[in-house]
């Protein structure tokens, strides 16, 4: 009996002794292959679109809808660590989505993602504030906030997953980026939802407040029946077809019981907890600077700095432009030199960046808000691009999906959850650039952790 060993270690039997035979190798004109590239892409960008108006929300009318009673700066920390509630969700949607994307198939779990966001999304539109319905007002908007985080859990994972393991050899960073610019396009068009909405009430903060900024949340649900129907049209991976025909070969009564008996999530744990760790210790920094630049920053801009709200929204979505090229050409560039080289120059760019963002922003320059912006999320964008081939890369496809986005949501709860909940007191207690030594030893942190990590470009899925 032939034994093979897994990107984890683990052996992996083939009835007869033979390991199945491997789908055959796509190419990039391989039917379908761009119809599941541009399916990703959407169905990223409607599921960011709604977790990013969250933030664009929590940052400008949230303290004021919902925490009233608390006054500015405690408004501030409440809306944030509802902000933050989605990234403790994440890791859990991550362990239920990927048990089942990795049982049942990509596509099917993809399905449950966009539907659970489309609704939770809706109904935080449709929520009443505690003016009218007092406290209950901000635990249902927790609840459905977890709700959201819940499904981007879940939804990251198997996105990338459908590009990367129908990607043909040499180009998966090319076409893992699909889905990675999902955020980019999602950042832009949540800037611009909430900038035509102020613009078309005059920017009057009254009505923005009664129910303007409602209007994006209710738009989602259009978004939503467009990326259905794109995930509808796709087929599951050749790969995963491959494993479960496998699995279904080698199936015997007593193989039946035993697989039903053993979950994706200990499997991944059993077999690579070193690079569940690693990838998020890598990735930490990646969401930190992120979440602070999409969401923190336009609450530092419009409520520290003084800066109107159209403003702000035009910058991030011109920041959401850079971004979109950095993820490109970054992950283009991770075929050709390796994801592990290309991440690593983000995460050295970003602790001296980091150090500089804010005394930069407090000159109280336009200009230097600006260049905050666009530079904080290129950093970003440069991580991001090859992460979405380097996390599928580094797992057995077996449990490929739990893997994959547990060391992706992990990254998110250490960089995007902690960091912005502690930005508005260490702001207020020390001033900005208390902000920016936590995100340079954060920088550290990941860079250490991707010097750690094993090149993964060559290796085969």
């Amino acid at each position: 009996m032939t034994t093979v060993s897994t990107p984890g270690g683990e052996p992996s039997v083939a009835p007869g002794g033979q390991r199945p035979a491997a789908p055959p190798a796509p190419t990039s004109s391989s039917p379908g292959i761009r119809r599941v590239a541009i399916a990703s892409c959407i169905g990223t960008t409607i599921e960011f679109y709604d977790f990013f108006i969250y933030g664009t929300a929590a940052a400008l009318v949230f303290p004021t809808v919902f925490f009233p009673a608390l006054g500015a700066t405690a408004g501030t920390v409440a809306a944030f660590a509802t902000f933050a509630v989605a990234f403790i969700a994440r890791p859990v949607g991550a362990m239920l989505f990927g048990h089942f994307g990795d049982r049942i198939g990509r596509k099917k779990t993809l399905v449950s993602t966009l539907l659970l966001m489309g609704i939770s999304t809706l109904l935080i539109g449709l929520l009443p504030g505690a003016d009218t319905i007092g406290v209950a007002a901000p635990i249902i908007l927790v609840l459905l906030r977890f709700a959201q985080g819940f499904a981007v859990g879940g939804e990251w994972a198997g996105a990338t997953l459908l590009t990367a393991e129908y990607a043909p050899p040499g180009k998966r960073g090319l076409y893992a980026m699909f889905p990675q610019l999902g955020p980019a396009i999602a950042f832009a068009l949540s800037s611009g939802t909430f900038l035509f909405t102020g613009l078309a009430l005059g920017d009057t903060n009254e009505a923005f407040l009664a129910y303007g900024w409602r209007i994006p949340f209710l738009f989602s649900i259009v978004l939503v029946a467009i990326g259905l129907y794109m995930r509808l049209a796709i087929e599951e991976t050749p790969v995963f077809r491959a494993e479960a025909a496998a699995r279904a070969a080698a199936r015997t009564g007593t193989a039946a019981a035993a697989e039903k008996r053993t979950l994706p999530f200990l499997d991944a744990l059993r077999y690579q907890t070193k690079e569940i760790l690693l990838s998020a210790g890598a990735l930490a920094i990646m969401f930190a600077f992120f979440y602070m630049g999409t969401a923190y920053l336009t609450s530092y801009a419009t409520k520290t700095l003084g800066f109107s709200r159209p403003f702000v929204l035009l910058v991030g979505i011109a920041s959401s432009l850079v971004f979109g090229a950095a993820i490109v050409l970054s992950a283009l560039y991770s075929d050709r030199v390796g994801r592990r080289r290309v991440i690593m120059i983000s995460c050295g760019f970003s602790v001296v960046w980091a150090l500089a963002l804010f005394p930069l922003l407090d000159t109280g320059s336009p200009v230097a808000f600006v260049v905050g912006m666009v530079v904080t999320l290129a950093i970003f964008g440069i991580a991001y691009g090859p992460c979405g081939a380097l996390l599928p890369e580094m797992f057995h496809t077996r449990y490929r999906y739990t893997g994959a986005g547990l060391g992706y949501n992990l990254a998110g709860v250490l960089g995007g959850a902690i960091p912005p909940m502690l930005a508005a007191p260490l702001a207020a207690s020390y001033g900005g650039f208390a902000i920016g030594l936590m995100l340079a030893v954060l920088g550290v942190l990941s860079l250490l952790c991707t010097r750690a990590l094993v090149e993964t470009r060559d290796r085969a899925l």
